[in-house]
């Protein structure tokens, strides 16, 4: 069986570590709520911007957007509402977009 790693903060709730790799990434200055959005475009516009202007990214530009996009899709699974999941989805395709990439299928 499979156990999540939490942390304790210091009002004694406990917290994933993913929360914290969203929150404080040392590769991108994500906007906030950038996840939480309801229009890919916008979503794909502030990630290409933050990868774009970030100097601590080990990768290109696209594939730190990428990455953190699919490390947010992956850490919520099963409790990441289908709605959304497909919010974010849209989001890769606006990226490959905006990067000038292909579509995939």
């Amino acid at each position: 069986m499979a156990t999540t790693k939490k942390k304790a903060t210091a009002k004694g709730k406990t917290r994933k570590w993913s929360v914290g790799v969203t929150e404080h990434s040392n590769a991108l200055d994500l906007d906030n709520g950038v996840f939480a959005g309801t229009d890919p475009e916008k979503i794909a516009a502030s990630l290409k911007r933050s990868a774009t202007h970030s100097h601590r990214r080990k990768g290109t530009p696209f594939q730190s957007a990428m990455s953190m996009l699919n490390f947010y899709i992956n850490r919520a699974g099963k409790n990441l509402p289908e709605a959304r999941k497909e919010i974010l989805e849209q989001a890769k395709d606006e990226l490959r977009k905006a990067f000038k990439k292909p579509e995939q299928k």
